[in-house]
């Protein structure tokens, strides 16, 4: 789906001159692991279903983004794959003119079962969450099972979707000793890697600070036991690559807190509720799914769009305000 040759050039430029080329677009806020950085253990307190967007006031949202430019689209959650039918939405959204790179981000828990019909309705590429390869450890982490992960990442190769990014948080005391495992379980699966630093997104009842590991650290301890040399690889987001020399491996290094990149931001996130979030480390936000159930035209929805750039802030404000975003990860859209 992805064309590289695209002349297509975003509308959408918010008040620091940024292009707005790509949306995250949450279709739940529910999931079925309980990773302890991202969800307390017992919460149930998800939106109503009612609330959520249908598929097609989703289609109709990104119709509009994609008139106005934005090519890009990763499905989200919570876990995507826990919404009922997201394959008839793949189709719905593939379909699209100016839709050109359509990827969706999972935990990988029932992707065993889903992988080749998402393959077929027009996902071309998936983000997989996995902090570690140990059972045990895998439990501690996500109250969850490990196997059906791992099921699910190699049905994800065998149906052909490609490329496959493992995302690990990297975190002290939890994950450290991981890096290089992980670096070989990619090696031999053909993955990509990429390590994410912690980040203060809701009180999951986990001082998630204690855990907090910048990635130069882990790029030098990577470094010991690998000849690291600059790579790069396609695709909408912040990661910056390093590639294992005589491999095809790239490691990406997504950094928030120690280099953050808020003057290249490029997206907004589109929750499962309708709600346009304009900051993953900010509170602005624009409500869409009033607008779409008083029914909207296409060009007021456009305009409204255009509106919500407008308030997108500079910067986030984890290190100098780090309580003040409140929303779980899973509300705001991964």
């Amino acid at each position: 789906m992805y064309n590289s040759d695209s002349q297509t050039e975003t509308q959408l430029v918010d008040p620091f001159n940024r292009k707005i080329e790509y949306v995250r677009l949450s279709v739940t806020d529910k999931c079925n692991l309980r990773c302890f950085y991202c969800l307390p253990k017992d919460f149930s307190e998800f939106e109503q279903p009612s609330h959520w967007l249908s598929f097609d006031e989703i289609e109709r949202v990104i119709a509009a983004f994609a008139d106005l430019g934005v090519a890009r689209i990763r499905i989200t959650g919570g876990e995507p794959l826990v919404r009922k039918d997201l394959a008839a939405l793949v189709q719905q959204l593939s379909r699209l003119e100016g839709v050109e790179d359509l990827s969706l981000s999972t935990n990988a828990v029932l992707l065993d079962k889903y992988a080749r019909t998402l393959k077929d309705a027009g996902v071309s590429r998936i983000n997989v969450s996995l902090d570690t390869l140990r059972p045990e450890r895998f439990r501690r982490i996500t109250q969850g099972k490990l196997q059906p992960v791992l099921d699910g990442l190699m049905a994800a190769r065998e149906a052909g979707l490609s490329p496959i990014k493992i995302n690990m948080v990297a975190m002290k005391g939890v994950n450290d000793d991981e890096f290089e495992d992980m670096v070989e379980f990619c090696l031999e699966h053909d993955f990509t890697l990429r390590f994410i630093e912690t980040m203060p997104v809701g009180n999951t009842g986990v001082d998630a600070s204690r855990y907090y590991l910048g990635l130069n650290e882990v790029k030098s301890k990577l470094a010991d036991q690998y000849e690291l040399i600059p790579g790069v690889m396609r695709g909408g987001g912040p990661a910056r690559y390093m590639q294992v020399k005589n491999t095809r491996l790239r490691i990406g290094f997504i950094t928030p807190l120690s280099q953050h990149f808020c003057e290249t931001c490029n997206r907004v996130r589109l929750s499962a509720d309708g709600t346009l979030y304009l900051c993953l480390g900010q509170d602005h936000k624009y409500e869409l799914r009033p607008l779409l159930r008083q029914g909207i035209s296409d060009d007021g929805l456009k305009n409204a769009i255009i509106e919500a750039i407008g308030i997108k802030p500079e910067k986030h404000e984890f290190q100098d305000n780090p309580g003040q975003v409140v929303r779980f990860m899973s509300m705001t859209g991964g």
